[in-house]
């Protein structure tokens, strides 16, 4: 475990946050079976994936993200929840072992939440004005959603005037474009349907292979 009875969950959130920023790549589940989450879960473990992301549009969400939190260890896998629209669905996610929190928009409530168990948020923005607010809510990160409409040219426009900003793209990042988003001032890059689509054809060996194309891209892209 990264703590211990003498830790601090600040210092857990910190190695949270780390682990999904040195890695680049929060893989994004949403399917319609939990044993599918599981799977694919397991697929993205073997490829190198260090956080997942399992959406509350996945049945018995709460359920899954319990399994697998007891299945791999946070030095293994940081298993986070998606599709967080409100604190009470933040707080059934933490109670459920959640490590860390995504919703398409801020909520303030959930952020106050999050902010109060110490538990990295990362609530979606597509415009300036939602950077600057999910930043003075306390988002660790912020989701550029949907990355599909805004794509790395927003990225670069926003960090011109906000360089602080930690942004981390996700909807239509592909092993094609994750240099690009990258190489826009990305600190991470948020992969779905791109990455998992082989679970629907029971193909999970090519979410694995697509996983380590991934991570070899973005340290690629990095160190130009």
């Amino acid at each position: 475990m990264f703590y211990d009875a003498k830790s601090t969950m600040s210092l857990f959130k910190l190695k949270v946050l780390t682990r999904i920023i040195d890695s680049g790549l929060v893989a994004i589940v949403r399917t319609d079976t939990p044993d599918q989450a599981a799977r694919i879960t397991e697929a993205c473990a073997k490829g190198g994936v260090a956080a997942l992301e399992v959406t509350f549009t996945v049945p018995g969400a709460a359920a899954v993200i319990t399994d697998l939190v007891k299945r791999y260890k946070p030095d293994e896998m940081i298993i986070g929840a998606g599709t967080v629209l409100d604190a009470e669905t933040a707080r059934i996610a933490i109670l459920a072992g959640a490590q860390f929190l995504v919703s398409p928009g801020l909520s303030n409530d959930t952020a106050r939440l999050a902010n109060r168990y110490q538990i990295p948020y990362m609530p979606g923005v597509g415009t300036v004005r939602e950077v600057i607010e999910a930043m003075e809510a306390g988002a660790d990160i912020l989701k550029v959603f949907p990355g599909e409409t805004l794509g790395p040219t927003f990225i670069k426009a926003v960090k011109a005037p906000l360089p602080q900003a930690p942004l981390m793209p996700t909807g239509g990042v592909s092993i094609e474009n994750a240099g690009a988003w990258i190489a826009a001032g990305s600190i991470a890059l948020g992969v779905g349907g791109n990455l998992t689509a082989g679970a629907k054809t029971g193909d999970y060996q090519s979410i694995t292979d697509l996983a380590k194309r991934f991570i070899e891209a973005i340290q690629e892209a990095r160190q130009k």
